[in-house]
């Protein structure tokens, strides 16, 4: 079947979940330690609660901080389990970029990130290791200069 010039396929990803333990704390460490953009925060009925963040220079791609409770996508024992998992490390994982890892790092760190490795030249980068404050852990990439 031939295409014409219409675009009919999947064209970019706008939103990406995290799960986190507490949204109040997940809010505070990405906004107020990572600097994050809050893009959207909502209720949505009672005890739920929409929250999206942005990285101040990709604002189209909207992170949301999904809490763990029983609900739409979990009953209460695969919620507590999601949170345990969570808790140890096992989910969560992605990377992020800064201009200069060595300055970010020092900054992250005096805000009280915790880093689980210091940059460290490696064969695919410049690159940190962080947890946020749910145990999600983030690689932080330098980006290459052009």
């Amino acid at each position: 079947m031939l295409r014409d010039d219409r675009c009919i396929m999947i064209t970019r990803l706008n939103h990406v979940s995290i799960f986190v333990l507490d949204q109040e704390s997940a809010y505070d460490f990405y906004v107020n330690k990572l600097g994050f953009k809050v893009h959207t925060d909502a209720e949505m009925g009672p005890g739920k609660r929409w929250l999206t963040v942005t990285p101040p220079e990709q604002p189209e791609l909207e992170i949301s901080l999904m809490s763990i409770s029983p609900g739409m996508m979990f009953d209460e024992s695969s919620a507590a389990a999601m949170r345990d998992l969570v808790a140890k490390g096992t989910f969560g994982f992605g990377v992020f970029e800064c201009n200069d890892l060595l300055a970010t790092y020092e900054e992250l760190k005096a805000k009280g990130v915790e880093f689980t490795k210091p940059p460290k030249q490696e064969f695919y980068g410049f690159e940190a290791l962080f947890k946020d404050d749910s145990g999600n852990w983030f690689s932080l990439g330098q980006k290459k200069s052009d």
